[in-house]
């Protein structure tokens, strides 16, 4: 008896005679199809059995275990923190809103160093895993090797390749830098562990591109791009500053708990915030009121955690195999502007 034949987008879309496109937008709840049709497609992919669709409604293999460093659930720096909370409690709900379970598994760093899975691997049945976060390389090697549904979600590594999510990360870099030009600044530094992940590396491309088709002058003076790791930034920041001659009008940072630690010890330095230099960062993270008076006017690039989320669950849910090609799926940001950047060309200054 042959084996039988796998049920495609195609398919459910020759079945209702629309396009694949908006099958695709349906069951990833996208925009693009109206609220009857995507009820359609999700129960017409059920009917016919279509890949985690079949079995949407049973209670097997419902679970989805989610692997996530334990270091970034850690409240010792709750505002830089809380970011990955957000995204831990958005993918779970996400999750759950597709009728399925969420199965929050910490990796701790013994764990991590030691190459040792967690219990609930192989414990419970599960229809895949998303691996959150930033984590040693050797370690997502050892699940990316499993044979399993995997979906990266915020942070990877080109060389393991598989469906991964993250935002938009150099399109956003390139929209705020562009911002920082068209305000008038010209000398415009980044600051951002390229050496710890994509992300920043990623952010560091869009903004020397940015800064290349706007047709300025690129110093690598003004950069700093590498790190010994998240506790060493404040003292990293410090030296820099210190073996600067002149200080850029404005700085992009990779992120806003980067950008935060910069205002603050400017200020310390007697440099006011926008008035001598500007600062933008990314991810819009709200920080109390820590670092001087910038804290809660801090321009950025908001990353979109609950459409990231919503596309990490619904990724893994429609591969229909242990797919390992790399397939990118890219959230849009969105430019927040505050009060930590000044408009040179306004001002008259330049």
């Amino acid at each position: 008896m042959g084996r039988k034949k796998k049920v495609s987008m195609q398919d459910i879309a020759n079945r209702l005679e629309i396009s694949k496109n908006a099958v695709s937008l349906a069951l990833m709840n996208k925009k693009g199809v109206s609220d009857e049709m995507r009820s359609l497609v999700l129960q017409t992919a059920r009917d016919m059995g279509y890949g985690p669709y079949a079995s949407i409604d049973t209670t097997e293999n419902t679970n989805i275990l989610v692997l996530v460093p334990e270091r970034i659930m850690s409240y010792q720096d709750n505002d830089h923190f809380q970011f990955y909370h957000d995204m831990i409690w958005g993918l779970e709900k996400s999750i759950r809103k597709k009728g399925f379970n969420a199965v929050i598994a910490p990796i701790d760093r013994e764990m991590e160093t030691g190459l040792k899975l967690p219990g609930l691997f192989t414990d419970i049945s599960y229809r895949g895993v998303i691996l959150f976060g930033i984590i040693d390389k050797a370690y997502a090697r050892l699940i990316w090797e499993k044979d399993i549904k995997l979906v990266m979600l915020d942070s990877y590594y080109r060389d393991l390749s598989c469906p991964v999510v993250t935002s938009a990360n150099m399109e956003g870099a390139y929209e705020v830098v562009s911002f920082l030009i068209a305000a008038g600044h010209q000398r415009i530094g980044f600051i951002g562990p390229t050496n710890m992940t994509t992300s920043h590396e990623e952010r560091w491309f869009g903004y020397w591109k940015a800064m290349q088709d706007h047709g300025l002058e690129f110093q690598s003076e003004n950069c700093l791009t590498s790190s010994e790791g998240y506790d060493y930034t404040a003292k990293e920041i410090v030296q820099f500053l210190d073996g600067l001659q002149e200080l850029p009008t404005a700085f992009f940072c990779g992120n806003d708990r980067i950008a935060f630690i910069l205002a603050g010890l400017l200020e310390e330095r007697g440099i006011i915030i926008p008035e001598r230099v500007s600062i933008a960062g990314y991810d819009d993270t709200e920080y109390g009121d820590k670092i001087g008076t910038t804290m809660t006017t801090m321009t950025t690039m908001r990353v979109e955690k609950e459409n990231m989320c919503d596309a990490a669950a619904s990724m893994l849910l429609m591969l229909t195999d242990n797919c390992r090609e790399s397939i990118r799926y890219s959230v849009p940001p969105t430019l927040v502007i505050r009060s930590s950047v000044k408009d040179l060309k306004e001002a008259g200054l330049v």
